[in-house]
């Protein structure tokens, strides 16, 4: 399985991905602490020794959701579990696009350039996916 990015991870985990995304990591938290049958024997054949759950990663980049390396981490784990744990894979990659859909909702996508030029001006706002209503009460 491809592993998951590294700054939705760290975007999840700081908060910046808002109350959908604080909503994400917790359930992140709860899934990658649920046991699974598969859990039972967690010996992976080849090179790697053991399989892991992610939970040390995940507490690791929940303590500093701002290291590149904790995400790449917890991103390792997740999908070396997901490669031998059939149940888990399933439940990650619903978790995965429910998380990935809220960060796009957050975020929306593309870039915005704002600039004011000129002499004086009006009111102005700046800023991309605005949702909901702006007013404005002049006198």
């Amino acid at each position: 399985m491809e592993a998951i990015a590294a700054d939705l991870l760290m975007a999840l985990a700081s908060g910046t991905a808002g109350a959908a995304g604080q909503q994400a990591w917790t359930s992140l938290r709860d899934l990658v602490r649920r046991r699974t049958t598969a859990d039972a024997g967690r010996e992976a054949p080849g090179e790697v020794q053991e399989v892991p759950s992610g939970e040390e990663e995940f507490t690791a980049l929940d303590e500093d959701a701002g290291s590149v390396e904790r995400a790449r981490a917890l991103a390792r784990a997740l999908a070396l579990r997901a490669t031998y744990d059939d149940t888990f894979r399933e439940r990650f990659a619903a978790w995965r696009g429910a998380a990935e859909d809220a960060a796009a909702a957050r975020t929306g996508s593309g870039n915005t350039d704002n600039s004011v030029t000129g002499g004086r001006q009006g009111t102005v706002i700046m800023g991309r996916d605005f949702h909901g209503p702006i007013t404005f009460n002049r006198p």
